[in-house]
C-alpha cells in the first residue's frame, strides 16, 4: 500500500506510520523521506483523516473503531467487518456507489474474491448471473511471509536432496502440491476461505440469489491468483459478446488467443494491477454457460491496489487527506 500510494501519486498533506510497540521506533521510507513508526494508540489518530490499515482481524476489531469515532475514515483490509450490514465492502469498478453510505469504516473484500467480481460485473449487468462455479489457484503469498519462506525453504531443501523441512504455514508440503484446503474447514464442509466468495460476491454484487458453488486451492506459486470460472446467466452470452463486454470493462484485460497459447498467466500478472481473463468458452452441453480463466496480481489488485482505489473513490465523494 506504501509503494501505491507513491506509484498513484495519491495526494498527502502528511502521513503518519503505526504499529505494535515492537515496531515503534524504526523508520520506513515514503517519498524520499524517512518516517518513524508511532506506537498504535488512540491518540495517534487524532487529527487523522484517512486511516489505511492491514492488520490481523482481532487488531482491526479493537482499533478500526477507536480510529472512526476520532474522526478517520478507515479502509480495513482484514476481514473484520466484511460482513457487517452497515459496512460497504466495495470493488471500485464493481460498487463504487456503496461508498456514500460508510459510517466510518469500509471493508476491503478477500482477494479471490475481488478478481472474480471485476470479471462477473460486466456479464452481470448484461445478462444477470444465476449461478457461478469456482474453483481457485491461489499463491503462496496470499497466505503472507510465512507462506512464501515455507515455499522458498522446501524448494532450497529439495535442490539439495534434503528432506523437504516439515511445513508450519501449510497442512502439507506445498512444493510440487497442490492443496485443497485454504484456511479451516467449517461443519458445511466448505473452509471460511470458499465462504468468503460465496458470501462477499452476493454483497459485492448485491445480488443475494446468485449461487456460488467454490473450491479453493493452494498451489506452488509465488505470485497472483488464477481462477477458472463457469457462470450461468439468464440469457445466452457468446464467446464474442463476453469479449467485447470485457474489453469495455475497466479494470479488465483480455488475453485471449488460445490458438497463439496466449492466455492468461501468473506470472505475467505478477506486479500488474488488471484482471485478466482468457480461454473464454461456451459450456458443452448447457445452456447460457459461459467459461473462462481470471488471473490478478493478489498483493496488488487483491489487496493494496484495491484498498488505495477505493480511497481514491473517497476523495471523489468529500474532502478526505491523510
Amino acid at each position: 500500500m506504501i509503494r501505491l500510494l507513491e506509484e498513484r501519486d495519491f495526494p498527502i498533506a502528511s502521513i503518519q506510520f503505526l504499529a505494535s510497540e515492537r515496531s515503534s521506533g524504526r523508520t520506513i521510507g515514503f517519498r524520499g523521506q524517512e518516517h518513524r513508526i508511532q506506537a498504535l494508540t488512540a491518540e495517534a489518530f487524532r487529527g487523522v483523516e484517512l486511516v489505511l490499515s492491514s492488520t490481523p482481524a482481532s487488531i482491526s476489531r479493537q482499533w478500526s473503531p477507536i480510529a472512526a469515532a476520532a474522526g478517520a475514515v478507515v479502509v480495513d483490509n482484514s476481514s473484520a467487518f466484511r460482513m457487517e450490514p452497515d459496512v460497504p465492502l466495495v470493488v471500485p469498478e464493481v460498487n463504487p456507489q456503496d461508498l456514500r453510505h460508510h459510517r466510518g469504516i469500509i471493508a476491503n473484500p478477500n482477494c479471490s474474491t475481488i478478481q472474480m467480481v471485476v470479471a462477473l460485473k460486466p456479464l452481470h449487468d448484461a445478462a444477470p448471473i444465476r449461478r457461478v462455479v469456482v474453483s481457485t489457484y491461489q499463491s503462496v503469498s496470499g497466505a503472507g511471509m510465512k507462506g512464501m519462506h515455507e515455499l522458498q525453504s522446501q524448494t532450497e531443501a529439495h535442490v539439495r536432496k534434503d528432506a523437504l523441512p516439515k511445513p508450519t504455514k501449510f497442512a502439507h508440503p506445498i512444493l510440487g502440491n497442490c492443496i485443497p484446503q485454504i484456511d479451516d474447514f467449517l461443519p458445511n464442509g466448505y473452509t471460511k476461505e470458499e465462504m468468503k466468495l460465496v458470501n462477499e460476491t452476493r454483497k459485492i454484487m448485491g445480488d443475494p440469489t446468485i449461487d456460488v458453488s467454490p473450491t479453493c486451492v493452494r498451489v506452488p506459486v509465488p505470485f497472483s491468483h488464477s481462477e477458472s470460472i463457469l457462470v450461468e446467466t439468464e440469457r445466452p452470452i457468446s464467446v464474442d459478446e463476453a469479449r467485447a463486454l470485457w474489453e469495455a470493462a475497466p479494470g479488465v484485460t483480455v488475453v485471449d488467443d488460445p490458438m497463439a497459447q496466449a492466455y492468461p498467466l501468473a506470472a505475467e500478472a505478477a506486479g500488474k494491477d488488471e484482471v485478466f481473463v482468457g480461454r473464454i468458452r461456451l459450456d458443452l452441453s448447457r445452456p447460457n454457460t459461459l467459461l473462462f480463466w481470471c488471473v490478478s496480481d493478489n498483493l496488488r489488485k487483491g489487496a493494496a491496489t484495491n484498498a488505495v482505489q477505493i480511497a481514491e473513490e473517497l476523495l471523489k465523494l468529500e474532502p478526505v487527506g491523510v
